[in-house]
């Protein structure tokens, strides 16, 4: 490599590296500013949507204001699909405990129907919020298509929780990592991984 292409390289890492400190900055802010209960969910949702743009090649939009706009047009839906996957999630954990506490006392069955509805519960929080930050669809038609490509496409989810689970384990260990990259690495990957998907059934879609 000349010197001209390690200058475009540097040049390049440079830029990504600045695009992630300010992808997970906005998403702090945003969040704070909807006052983490109504703002964490439309700030996810607007980083994956930001991230979309630079994975279609967008890179000349202004940051600031793509974030700012996804943020304002799906506040409503991300906090109704959200506080849905909370409340689920609450009542998934109560259950898990109550299973944990039983010492086994209760048939076997109910474990294996727990793991399989933990399972589902997966597939829903892994795709939702990019099906969210791609498509146009009711919230529930989001859940069903959640459900639908989670399974078809199983190996694409065990990419997602992988990259999900890898950067929590590092952003614990290095907490340093938290105000910059831990969300902006999680949505631009999730993203880069999902496009993969949403790019084909869009051809299909097309034909």
């Amino acid at each position: 490599m000349n010197g001209k292409g390690v200058v475009t390289t540097l040049d390049s890492i440079l830029k990504w590296i600045t695009r992630l400190a300010a992808l997970n900055l906005l998403w702090i802010g945003y969040s704070l500013i909807g006052l983490l209960v109504g703002g964490v969910f439309p700030a996810t949702v607007a980083a994956l949507g930001l991230s979309r743009k630079w994975i279609n090649g967008e890179n000349e939009v202004k940051s600031w204001m793509t974030f700012k706009q996804i943020y304002r047009q799906e506040f409503k839906v991300a906090n109704l699909i959200g506080w849905i996957l909370t409340l689920v999630g609450l009542v998934l954990y109560l259950n898990y405990r109550l299973i944990a506490a039983s010492e086994g006392e209760i048939m076997i069955i109910i474990p294996f129907a727990f793991y399989l509805l933990l399972f589902f519960y997966s597939l829903i929080v892994i795709w939702v919020f990019p099906l969210l930050a791609h498509y146009q669809a009711h919230w529930f038609q989001h859940i069903k298509n959640a459900i639908i490509i989670g399974l078809t496409k199983l190996h694409y989810t065990f990419y997602c929780g992988l990259l999900i689970f890898t950067v929590a384990y590092y952003s614990l260990g290095y907490p340093g990592l938290i105000p910059f990259f831990s969300i902006s690495v999680i949505s631009v990957g999730m993203m880069w991984i999902c496009m993969r998907i949403f790019w084909q059934l869009d051809e299909k879609m097309s034909e």
